[in-house]
């Protein structure tokens, strides 16, 4: 814990309660907090950014992505303050994207934001169609984490290395390429629902080679790239990818080969298996859980056939995303062992490195099992019912957005507070659009880095890292633990935050000026 923490730790105790009760009346634009969101992804684009590029302070970068490989890479997205393309949490993140919009995209239209909820998802989807150059062969990561994080400087300015890394059937990678699978077969539905119909197919097609690609060649795939290991190494393996995939494919094609191979699998892969307290781009089985939870609501509307077989397989995944939700929620009997961690002001606290991923993660599976319970007239095992699962999601998002001890909002240019010294090399420095004075690599750290001012540009709709365990955050660059922005922590907060303003019958607000309007084409 950081000097700084301490001293506010007991103060942070003190104030909890009375702050945790006043969050639970305290009203918040989602609409807003939707809108800015969905701006974030913006700030993130690597590549040739477009006309209307509404992040301005960004310019064009990584144009000789995959150059050295004889492959075309440029586009896709920088996960975090960095300019790493990683491909896992990258296609996870847009597997979230596309879920939110499918489950609550009436709310992102009613908030006029789903040309931009399209344009987030597709950015990330062009650049998969790149990488996946054969059916056995997927470029998983672009840059190096290493040389990478040696300098401080703006993406438009990068001298680091932007070597390619693949995997293929010598080299397998089954979590990146069943992951990308997933998020090309979600993005497929919400596109097919857009009425782009070509693109929607194109996108299938990827999914179903890159599955079978994943199964066919199993591996791990930081055993192929080992560059990952210090940055997004598989902890939980490939087989909850796997099914994840399965899952995805299914809901996309209808075709029932795939339900048959996730609920086939379900017991040897660990879905039916594994009972856990957390969801991330690296453990996917909540979300799986959850999802095949969805199935027995499209059975009792006979959109679906279920044997008793596998209603059965699918009741037991069921239990154990129940078991999550309880944990979420601390309903789960046996204690703490079989709870996920809380802050005094309710924060869900899995662990002190960007723990907000979990917990905007778990707003959202809540979010989307509330309603499943809601469909299927049933209430929670563990005591309460879909009302209760959505206040504790909303809760979630509350905290997010100010309702904390700290009186900060953790979703950056969101409320009056928030954090100004973001972990983030871009925003943290000169806008290239107006400064293109070359920064070099360690300069950057000298002149950006190290100076104790607000960053010249917010990072708008960025989630932060968030406080620590005692509900204490510290507004400093260096604590990038808790000021480090990424994307898959904004993700899930898109479906969160349409759901939430449905549900509190809000109007949307109209963006400012300086958000929505366009910068120039010269200008970038």
């Amino acid at each position: 814990m950081s000097d700084v923490s301490g001293r506010f730790v007991v103060a942070a105790a003190v104030v909890a309660v009375s702050l945790a009760a006043a969050a639970a009346t305290a009203a918040h634009d989602y609409g807003d907090a939707l809108s800015k969101s969905l701006l974030y992804f913006e700030a993130q684009r690597s590549g040739r950014l477009p006309y209307n590029q509404r992040v301005r302070w960004r310019g064009h970068s990584g144009l000789t992505d995959g150059l050295e490989q004889g492959v075309d890479l440029v586009g896709g997205y920088y996960d975090a303050g960095d300019h790493v393309k990683f491909g896992l949490p990258m296609a996870f993140t847009v597997t979230l994207l596309s879920w939110g919009v499918l489950e609550y995209g009436a709310g992102v239209s009613a908030a006029a934001e789903l040309a931009h909820a399209l344009q987030a998802i597709k950015w990330g989807t062009d650049y998969f169609i790149k990488a996946h150059t054969a059916p056995n062969e997927l470029w998983a990561q672009v840059g190096d984490g290493g040389s990478d994080h040696y300098c401080w400087q703006r993406p438009e300015d990068m001298t680091t290395s932007r070597r390619a890394y693949k995997v293929d059937a010598d080299n397998p990678g089954s979590e990146v390429a069943a992951e990308t699978a997933a998020a090309m077969a979600a993005a497929s539905l919400v596109f097919r629902r857009a009425g782009d119909a070509h693109y929607a197919h194109l996108l299938l097609h990827h999914a179903q080679q890159l599955f079978e690609f994943a199964d066919r060649y199993r591996g791990r795939y930081d055993e192929s790239v080992e560059v990952v290991k210090s940055y997004y190494p598989s902890s939980s393996g490939y087989q909850d990818e796997l099914l994840w995939a399965a899952l995805w494919l299914h809901r996309a094609t209808g075709r029932r080969d795939y339900l048959e191979y996730a609920l086939a699998n379900a017991d040897d892969f660990g879905g039916t298996g594994w009972a856990v307290s957390e969801f991330s781009w690296d453990i996917k089985y909540a979300g799986l859980q959850v999802l095949a939870s969805e199935l027995l609501v499209e059975a009792k509307e006979r959109r679906l056939r279920l044997s008793p077989e596998q209603r059965a397989v699918v009741e037991q995944l069921r239990s154990k995303g129940e078991y999550y939700v309880c944990s979420c929620m601390n309903r789960n009997p046996g204690g703490a062992e079989h709870n996920a961690g809380r802050t005094p002001a309710g924060l869900l606290f899995i662990r002190p490195w960007n723990n907000l991923q979990y917990a905007s993660g778990a707003a959202f599976l809540l979010t989307v099992y509330s309603d499943v319970l809601s469909a299927l007239g049933e209430p929670l095992r563990c005591g309460g019912d879909a009302g209760d699962v959505l206040a504790f999601a909303k809760s979630q998002a509350d905290y997010i957005l100010g309702s904390n001890p700290m009186r900060t909002s953790y979703l950056v240019g969101y409320g009056a507070a928030y954090p100004r010294r973001v972990h983030h090399r871009a925003a943290s420095s000169a806008s290239y659009r107006h400064d293109r004075d070359f920064i070099g690599c360690l300069q950057g750290f000298d002149s950006w880095y190290s100076a104790r001012r607000e960053n010249p540009h917010d990072l708008v709709g960025a989630v932060v890292g968030g406080p620590n365990g005692e509900d204490v955050f510290t507004d400093h660059r260096g604590k990038y633990m808790q000021t480090e922005a990424c994307t898959y922590n904004t993700a899930p907060m898109v479906g969160v935050f349409s759901k939430l303003m449905q549900l509190e019958g809000q109007r949307p607000q109209r963006r400012r000026p300086e958000e929505a309007e366009p910068a120039p084409a010269e200008d970038l």
